[in-house]
């Protein structure tokens, strides 16, 4: 007659198992967010016509196949955009050829000339998405940074550590003012 062999008894290993898989999947954290942060305007009612904008108050930004980039009808490269807007959008010495600003009450701010200035972005159907993306940091970087000195200016913090009610106000005096065109064929070199 055979010998039976003396067995483990694993059911509290499932058990243990089970239980870790379980603790790893509530206390890890997987990064699904990817993409641009950008919240949309309300659409206008169908009565209403869009507003024209004047030629002086857009900046207009295309990016060609070739991931070259045209700031208003000139070459420029990646590395002076975020400069270039900025200058754009603030119109530091009230230029003609630069965005008219508009005498704003602002709660927390007073009156504030606030820019009309309105960036275009347009890309090309062959635009790489890493340019793209560059692009879209280097408009983001140029307003984070006019919110953040106005908000050190007039409350003394940056702007990511200002209260609702207070970035409330920079963002009404400096707004997300980015219009991004659908993808069209732009020349090329």
């Amino acid at each position: 007659m055979a010998r039976k062999t003396p067995g483990l008894n694993t059911s509290s290993m499932s058990d243990i198992s089970f239980l870790l898989l379980a603790f790893f999947l509530m206390v890890s954290n997987i990064n699904s967010d990817m993409g641009l942060a950008r919240k949309l305007p309300p659409p206008l009612p169908e009565n209403v016509e869009p507003p024209e904008v004047r030629e002086r108050n857009i900046f207009v930004v295309m990016v060609n196949k070739d991931d070259r980039l045209l700031f208003n009808t000139e070459y420029g490269r990646i590395e002076d955009l975020k400069d270039r807007a900025k200058e754009f959008l603030g119109n530091p010495n009230n230029d003609i050829h630069m965005p008219e600003k508009q005498a704003t009450e602002i709660p927390l701010l007073g009156t504030y000339e606030v820019s009309k200035g309105v960036i275009s972005l347009r890309n090309d159907r062959g635009t790489s998405y890493d340019m793209y993306l560059q692009v879209q940091n280097e408009l983001t970087a140029a307003i984070n940074e006019m919110r953040n000195e106005l908000a050190t200016t007039r409350f003394g913090k940056r702007y990511t550590d200002l209260n609702e009610e207070q970035s409330k106000a920079i963002d009404q005096a400096i707004p997300m003012a980015i219009s991004e065109a659908e993808p069209t064929k732009i020349g090329g070199k």
